[in-house]
């Protein structure tokens, strides 16, 4: 479910973290149990991230977020995780279209201006992402109303079953 303002940190990563540095690969025994395999989400590119992300933090990166395998396991257990979006520059095409349909929220922006450790508001609403502290940042971004109606469902299926329809 989106609600309409989500409030949190940001993690920064760099540029192409792939979803095999998201799902480490030699754990995928564990995609059966989502709840699990997110207490090792992103342990190979931060080993500290899992263990102290809180919930509606952000992931902010720099580009190519996802890129690699499509590990559909890898957005599910960055929502497991309690991530409250993904913010970057660009997407992996593969890793972007399973997240909308997992119910996660990417954000399409640039992160330059935001650093390790900023308080973000991100107005899902006003489709705008504030700096808590800093009043003269505001960064508006892009969202389809397709992508709202479906990560508020909480992902595709969700969204099929409810209405019994695919018309979005």
């Amino acid at each position: 479910m989106i609600r309409d303002s989500i409030r949190g940190r940001a993690w920064k990563f760099g540029s192409n973290v792939s979803t095999d540095s998201i799902a480490p690969g030699r754990l995928i025994s564990l995609r059966a149990n989502p709840k699990e395999y997110a207490k090792h989400v992103l342990e190979d590119a931060r080993p500290e991230f899992a263990g102290n992300v809180q919930k509606d933090d952000f992931i902010v990166a720099d580009r190519n977020f996802g890129c690699g395998s499509s590990r559909e396991i890898a957005p599910l257990i960055i929502k497991e995780a309690g991530v409250g979006a993904v913010l970057s520059k660009t997407f992996g095409r593969i890793f972007y279209r399973n997240a909308i349909n997992n119910g996660m929220l990417l954000i399409e922006c640039d992160t330059d201006r935001i650093d390790e450790g900023d308080e973000l508001l991100v107005d899902v609403a006003g489709r705008v992402i504030r700096k808590l502290g800093d009043p003269d940042f505001a960064m508006e971004f892009r969202l389809s109303e397709k992508e709202i109606k479906i990560i508020s469902e909480g992902g595709l299926l969700n969204y099929i079953e409810k209405h019994n329809s695919l018309d979005i």
